[in-house]
C-alpha cells in the first residue's frame, strides 16, 4: 500500500484547458441555459407523473456545474451527488439519454433503471450519482487510488453536498487520500442548506473546505455563482492532485428550489428567498457578459431557443422511449454473474412449488 512517505509516481502535466477567452465565457452561458431550462422540464415532468421516485434539481447550482465541468479533461473521472442532472449534461452525455432515464426508460443513461440519482455512463467517465449521502466519496478515493497504483495521469473529481462532510467516511477518505497523495479533488457544493437545517447549524466550521487543514491539504472557497472563478479553482485543484497533492474545493452557490422537487422550502423567509432569486446566477451571468460586449439581446434569445427546443425533444424522446421489461429487474446487479444470486420478483416463493402443491 503506498505510505505517506512515498513519493506520487505521477509527473504533473500541464493542464490541457486553457484559460477562459471569450468563447469559453460564451460556452458557459450556454451551458447554463440549457441545464436551467432542462431541470426547470424535469420538474414539470415530474408534477406530470412523468417522473417517479426522488428528483433533485441543480436550479441555482448551474455556473459551477458549468465551470467545474469544463475544467476536466476526458479521461477524468467524475463522482456526482443525487443532485446530478446538470452535471450529467455538462459532462457530454446527450439530453435525450438523461431525459429518458429520468422517465425510466430503456434509453436512458442507465437503462431506466437508475432514475434520478442513479446515473451512469463510461464512455464520458461519469461515474454516476448515489442516493446514500456521502456513498461516492470512499469510492471516488478508491478510483484514485487505482489511477496512482496503474501511475496514470487521469484525475478524480468528487462532488458532494455541505452535509456530507459531518459523516465519517467524509474524514476517512481525506486522510488516506492526503497520506497517500491519490490525485483526487473533492468539491463541496455548498448552498447553505442541509436539506432543511443550515450548515451554521450543522457544522461548527462553515466554512467548509477548512476541514482540509485537519489533513495538511490544500483548499479554496470559491463563489459559486460564477463560472470563471470556479473553472479556474478547479484547473488549480487538478493541477495540484495530478502531481499528488489532493484538494479540497468549496464552492459557494444558493439552492433556487426545495431540496428536492416535492419540497416547498418552507423553512425560507420570503426575504431569503427574494436574495436568492436576486442572485440567480444565470440571470447575473447574461447581464455581466453583456455588459462585457460578448452577450446581445438577440444572441440571449436565440441561445435560450436553442435550448428549450433541445430540452423539448429530450421530453419527447424520452415520452416515446419503451418502459424496461420486467424480465430485466435484476440485469446489472452484478458486474459478473454470482453464484445464488436471487432472482425472484417480490411474493415469489423461495423455491419451486410443484405443480400438485405438494413439496417433494
Amino acid at each position: 500500500m503506498p505510505t505517506s512517505t512515498s513519493a506520487p509516481r505521477r509527473r504533473r502535466r500541464p493542464p490541457t484547458n486553457p484559460a477562459a477567452d471569450d468563447a469559453q465565457l460564451l460556452a458557459f452561458y450556454r451551458q447554463m441555459v440549457l441545464v436551467r431550462r432542462f431541470e426547470e422540464r424535469a420538474a414539470r415532468a415530474y408534477t406530470e407523473a412523468r417522473i417517479g421516485g426522488y428528483c433533485h434539481l441543480n436550479l441555482g447550482e448551474e455556473a459551477t456545474v458549468a465551470g467545474l465541468a469544463a475544467a476536466l479533461d476526458p479521461t477524468d473521472y467524475l463522482f456526482a451527488t443525487y443532485r446530478e442532472h446538470g452535471y450529467a449534461l455538462a459532462r457530454g452525455i446527450a439530453p435525450e439519454r438523461v431525459m429518458a432515464e429520468l422517465y425510466g426508460r430503456t434509453d436512458g443513461v442507465s437503462g431506466g433503471w437508475g432514475g434520478s440519482m442513479h446515473m451512469f455512463d463510461a464512455d464520458t467517465r461519469f461515474m454516476g450519482g448515489y442516493g446514500i449521502v456521502g456513498g461516492q466519496v470512499p469510492l471516488a478515493t478508491g478510483a484514485a487510488l487505482a489511477i496512482e497504483y496503474r501511475g496514470g495521469g487521469e484525475a478524480v473529481v468528487c462532488l458532494l453536498g455541505d452535509g456530507t462532510t459531518n459523516i465519517g467516511a467524509f474524514h476517512e477518505s481525506l486522510n488516506l487520500a492526503a497520506l497517500w497523495h491519490l490525485p483526487i479533488v473533492y468539491v463541496i457544493v455548498n448552498n447553505g442548506l442541509g436539506m432543511g437545517t443550515t450548515v451554521e447549524q450543522a457544522s461548527a466550521e462553515p466554512e467548509l473546505h477548512r476541514r482540509a487543514a485537519a489533513y495538511r491539504m490544500d483548499s479554496a472557497r470559491v463563489d459559486g455563482n460564477d463560472p470563471t472563478a470556479v473553472y479556474d479553482a478547479v484547473r488549480t485543484a487538478l493541477a495540484g492532485a495530478r502531481a499528488g497533492r489532493p484538494y479540497l474545493l468549496e464552492t459557494v452557490s444558493g439552492r433556487l428550489k426545495g431540496h428536492s422537487v416535492v419540497d416547498p422550502a418552507k423553512y425560507r423567509s420570503r426575504a431569503e428567498a427574494a436574495a436568492l432569486a436576486a442572485a440567480d446566477p444565470v440571470a447575473a451571468y447574461a447581464v455581466r457578459l453583456h455588459g462585457a460586449g460578448l452577450l446581445t439581446d438577440e444572441l440571449i434569445a436565440e441561445i435560450d431557443a436553442d435550448a428549450t427546443a433541445t430540452v423539448a425533444a429530450a421530453a419527447d424522446f424520452a415520452e416515446h422511449s419503451p418502459h424496461p421489461d420486467v424480465s430485466t429487474l435484476f440485469d446489472h446487479t452484478y458486474a459478473t454473474p454470482v453464484p445464488n444470486d436471487a432472482r425472484r420478483l417480490p411474493g415469489e416463493p423461495l423455491f419451486p412449488v410443484p405443480a400438485n402443491g405438494v413439496p417433494a
